[in-house]
């Protein structure tokens, strides 16, 4: 549960880590096979995928945008070099290890290079500036997005609902 009282950078990062640990849950207790399992035709949208794609958004905003890295795509050389829409197709040899290993590498990442900037602090984007508190903004709704997803493709494996 996010921090009902408290500053902005707990309140921002306390929804982010509610979030991030939902889309956990939805994947817990699967069996590979599972994970790899489209929701219905024609979406091929898969859990996997989604681990997948936000490790690539993860990288995308915390490291490429907020702290100028310049780091690749994880999920083959196929992916979007951006980073924002990579991850969501399975490779042959992928696996839920891989891509839980990778997620978490990434949100480890996240939280020091969050860590050394105020929610103030700006870097340059599309020719502008965005700021970290924005960044966090836009990955809270972008995992908000994505658990509705994953609540949906669970419940179509399992029957499962819910945080």
């Amino acid at each position: 549960m996010p921090p009902l009282d408290a500053d902005e950078r707990a309140c921002l990062e306390g929804w982010l880590d509610f979030y991030r640990a939902t889309l956990a849950q939805k994947c817990a207790g699967l069996e590979e096979e599972q994970l790899r399992r489209a929701s219905v035709a024609p979406s091929p949208l898969t859990l996997l995928g989604l681990v997948q794609h936000m490790a690539e958004v993860e990288r995308n905003w915390f490291r490429r945008v907020l702290a100028q890295e310049d780091c690749p795509s994880i999920f083959g050389p196929d992916a979007d070099p951006s980073g924002h829409d990579g991850g969501f197709d399975l490779a042959e040899g992928s696996s839920y290890g891989a891509a839980l290993s990778a997620w978490l590498t990434e949100m480890d990442r996240a939280r020091a290079n969050c860590a050394a900037h105020a929610p103030s602090d700006t870097s340059p984007f599309m020719g502008g500036q965005v700021t970290l508190r924005w960044i966090y903004l836009h990955m809270i709704g972008e995992y908000a997005r994505h658990c509705g997803h994953a609540d949906l493709v669970r419940e179509r494996i399992d029957g499962r609902t819910g945080v």
